[in-house]
């Protein structure tokens, strides 16, 4: 898809970036049908087939901006042990239980869990619609303005590390690559976006380039 506005390489700003993405939020997400732009199937056509009839199960992550006049995105590393996406880049997030409430509550609780954030740094601007993976996971994105001076503390069960990308990275669409890889004897194509030693791809990066899409690459 070709940019329909420019993304801002210098003097990122956080408000401008919610401003834009805003306008997408949804309030009830879960009751949101997800599209196959938001979705494996973006890139992936062929899946139609492989979800056809799959029970989702419904998650929420928290997209956190840190804003401190340098907008960052807080990201983890998985640990090498668990038995899903292992060592993979994510957001802080999972499955919504039955005692949560909305996807805001899911996002939250899982990031103090996982990372140790404190809730009261964080506020919640949106929720964008789910995104459906080929793993059979619906899953909210919950869009937050995170105050600076968050202490990371990572559940080693779970998180091996907690970093921070600039978003002005994430939000440029040079920096989104697609990729071909053997998934259960299917390939599979997926976005990518390496950022030093860190290799960012697949969901976590679908999310990221379905967010860059109603930031800047549609029509305001």
């Amino acid at each position: 898809m070709r940019s329909m506005h420019a993304t801002p390489s210098t003097e990122f700003r956080a408000d401008d970036f919610f401003d834009r993405v805003r306008p997408h939020f949804v309030e009830d997400p879960l009751g949101h049908p997800f599209d196959e732009g938001g979705s494996d199937l973006a890139l992936n056509p062929d899946f139609a087939a492989h979800m056809v009839g799959m029970t989702m199960k419904d998650a929420a992550v928290l997209v956190g901006i840190v804003d401190d006049g340098d907008p960052r995105v807080i990201l983890t590393q998985r640990t090498e042990h668990l038995t899903a996406h292992a060592g993979q880049v994510a957001f802080p997030g999972g499955k919504i239980d039955g005692g949560d409430s909305h996807a805001v509550d899911t996002a939250l609780r899982e990031a103090e869990e996982e990372i140790g954030l404190d809730p009261a740094l964080v506020v919640p601007i949106g929720c964008l619609p789910p995104y459906a993976s080929g793993s059979g996971f619906r899953i909210v994105p919950v869009i937050a303005r995170v105050r600076p001076g968050a202490v990371y503390t990572p559940n080693p069960h779970e998180v091996a590390d907690v970093f921070e990308v600039p978003l002005a990275f994430l939000m440029n669409e040079t920096n989104h690559a697609v990729i071909a890889r053997d998934w259960n004897g299917l390939t599979v194509r997926a976005y990518e976006m390496p950022y030093g030693e860190r290799y960012i791809w697949g969901v976590t990066a679908g999310i990221i380039r379905r967010i860059w899409e109603r930031a800047y690459g549609m029509p305001a």
